[in-house]
């Protein structure tokens, strides 16, 4: 490091006794194994959220809210504003990436078993994290205001007006009114831009405080390991440049179409789904009779569906409860079998 460098680092030192941070990532060790590699899916979606942030800022600078200015500035953000069309397309591959990633980054947590005593809140922290971006997606599809989003959340939207009780109220509050109009809108940009980074940002530091806290599972059961700082760090950041050049070349060779404006009046389009990752959700609903005996088929599947969420998001606590000589082959079922349900059921919702 020449001069200007230790300088800097002294003068930060005397202010934040940076060097202790430094040596403490320096004796930090990540274990090398064959599956050592899902190590780095946490480091890529934290990267995939800040280039959401930064893309997202970018876009809030042109984007105006409301059913007559949506469509319309996302047209000009898209024909008219320098690289507008390569920021729009970048914000909307990463999305569905970061999405990706997530679900690689929890399977690979539940197969390796790295949710177990002491890690139950870092799992926990990491399923609302998944939650959290789906939502993210969910809010951020509307916001163009095009034909497709439109359809696509009158649908998604007719689902929480199947919750008991409060279903009808729940789907006033989510629309501000019985339709899918600017109201909605306005609630979805408010949600998307202000109240789900404000919570995916209070996560993401509650789950990465507990990662560090913890440290890597399996570190005590692998004989090869490799410092955090600057070994694992320096490959996370390789990995990091791979990804935004992935996210880049889809960006510029198949950017993202705007389709046509909303029209309420308009006839729903043919062939209308989803986005993928609610595909398999929405496939298993379709498949449900009208009616299972006096309940209404969809409220059924609902349920089914959010007692399937619970039951994953406590897996660290079932598990503890499952006896010694059944806990590798109940986490083998439930965890390859529920990929295995996952990617049926979204195919089979794709190609249907």
């Amino acid at each position: 490091m020449n001069e200007l460098g230790t300088a800097l680092l002294d003068w930060l030192d005397e202010r934040l006794d940076i060097r202790r941070g430094i040596e403490w990532a320096t004796h930090k060790q990540v274990p090398i194994h064959r599956w050592s590699v899902f190590y780095y899916a946490g480091g890529v979606c934290l990267f995939l959220f800040l280039l959401q942030l930064a893309s997202g800022i970018l876009l809030l600078m042109y984007y105006r809210v409301g059913a007559d200015s949506s469509y319309e500035s996302v047209r000009y953000i898209s024909s008219k504003v320098a690289f507008g069309w390569l920021i729009r397309s970048i914000h909307s591959w990463g999305a569905n990436i970061m999405i990706f990633c997530v679900f690689v980054h929890m399977f690979s947590v539940f197969l390796m078993k790295a949710f177990r005593k002491p890690r139950e809140l870092t799992w926990v922290t990491g399923c609302v994290l998944l939650g959290l971006c789906m939502a993210f997606g969910f809010s951020g599809y509307l916001l163009p205001w095009n034909e497709l989003a439109y359809f696509a959340t009158n649908v998604g939207t007719d689902i929480i007006g199947q919750v008991p009780v409060a279903g009808h109220w729940l789907l006033k509050l989510v629309r501000g009114g019985n339709d899918v109009t600017g109201a909605t809108l306005s609630r979805f940009f408010g949600l998307h831009v202000a109240i789900l980074p404000a919570l995916l940002s209070l996560t993401i530091g509650a789950h990465l405080t507990f990662v560090q806290v913890q440290g890597m599972a399996h570190a005590d059961e692998s004989p090869k390991t490799m410092p955090f700082f600057p070994n694992f760090f320096l490959r996370d950041v390789m990995l990091w440049l791979v990804v935004l050049n992935a996210v880049a070349v889809l960006a510029v060779f198949f950017p993202w179409e705007l389709g046509k404006k909303a029209e309420a009046l308009a006839s729903a389009p043919a062939g209308i789904k989803p986005e993928w990752y609610f595909l398999s959700q929405y496939q298993f609903l379709k498949l449900l009779p009208g009616k299972v005996l006096f309940i209404p088929g969809e409220l059924l599947g609902i349920i089914a569906l959010n007692a399937a969420g619970l039951f994953w998001l406590l897996t660290p606590f079932w598990d503890a409860v499952v006896p010694q000589e059944k806990k590798e082959a109940a986490v083998r079922l439930v965890g390859w079998g529920g990929l295995a349900a996952l990617l049926a059921m979204t195919i089979w919702g794709r190609f249907s």
